[in-house]
């Protein structure tokens, strides 16, 4: 936080740099926009369940014209907070390994709240499996689809990939570490891809709906929380990516690419996890 000595010596904060709206000082908005977009998030589901009962209670439109509005909402707030945060008067900034920690530590208590929620809705999902009025699940397609291995493996080679770049950059060759990251941003985009196909496949295709019994709750709710991450992964390699061709990293100064890797690798371990207990658990 930026300050300034008076003449009687005391100190007082500097307006952030890039803050928004212009004029707040360090009371940025973006945390409270992105906080906003992920609670529409859960605004949305509720309305689809209102609007698809045998008396619809709201438009069958809304729950998923909210659910939209409110992911972009969430995604153009997490860009603006990461931007604020990390992004701008980088190189105003120290690379002293001390900073570097505090930043690793923090997205390690990150994950560690991450794989709490996880938690919760795998919890949800064992109290069903359990539970022999509701289970075994009734009329389901098939899950363990190609298209689901074809996902999982490219999920588990951009995992790879990133690691590969996190080498590179390490070493200091700067040109390999570019390429590999856009093959990782690539691929954490056709898996995103992927999982918009599979579901269409579910929904449309099989009638496979969010309100077809608990185990499509679990299965939606975990699936889709998933893909949120996901995708909030692909933003943030995004990020990275146009900062490595704006040369904001070198060899010692590349502790938003750790952070960025360990997110990654965290989410393809949770998708493994997914695989093996909802769509292998559910057959077997």
């Amino acid at each position: 936080m930026a300050t300034e000595t008076d003449e009687h010596g005391e100190d007082h904060h500097l307006p952030a740099v890039e803050d928004w709206p212009r004029g707040f000082g360090e009371a940025s908005w973006w945390p409270f926009v992105t906080a906003l977009g992920a609670a529409g998030i859960y605004v949305g589901a509720a309305l689809f369940l209102m609007g698809r009962g045998d008396t619809d209670i709201v438009p069958s439109i809304a729950g998923p014209a909210v659910t939209v509005g409110s992911v972009a909402a969430f995604l153009v707030g997490l860009y603006g907070w990461l931007y604020h945060a990390f992004v701008a008067n980088f190189w105003e900034r120290g690379a002293d390994e001390h900073g570097a920690n505090k930043l690793r530590w923090g997205m390690i208590a990150f994950l560690g709240s991450e794989v709490a929620t996880f938690s919760a809705g795998f919890t949800y999902f064992f109290f069903i499996r359990s539970n022999p009025g509701a289970w075994p699940p009734g009329n389901l397609p098939h899950l363990l689809s190609s298209l689901v291995l074809a996902n999982t493996g490219i999920l588990i080679v951009s995992s790879l990939t990133l690691h590969k770049a996190h080498g590179e950059i390490r070493k200091g060759k700067m040109g390999r570490f570019k390429a590999w990251l856009a093959v990782t941003l690539l691929l954490g985009i056709a898996f995103v891809g992927g999982q918009v196909l599979e579901y269409y496949e579910f929904i449309v295709e099989s009638g496979f709906t969010l309100t077809d019994g608990v185990f499509a709750s679990a299965f939606y709710g975990l699936t889709g929380l998933h893909g949120l991450h996901v995708s909030m992964g692909a933003v943030l390699l995004g990020i990275v990516f146009v900062r490595s061709l704006r040369g904001q990293y070198s060899a010692e100064r590349h502790v938003s690419v750790t952070t960025a890797s360990m997110y990654w690798h965290f989410v393809d371990a949770i998708w493994i996890l997914l695989v093996v207990v909802l769509y292998v658990g559910a057959v077997v």
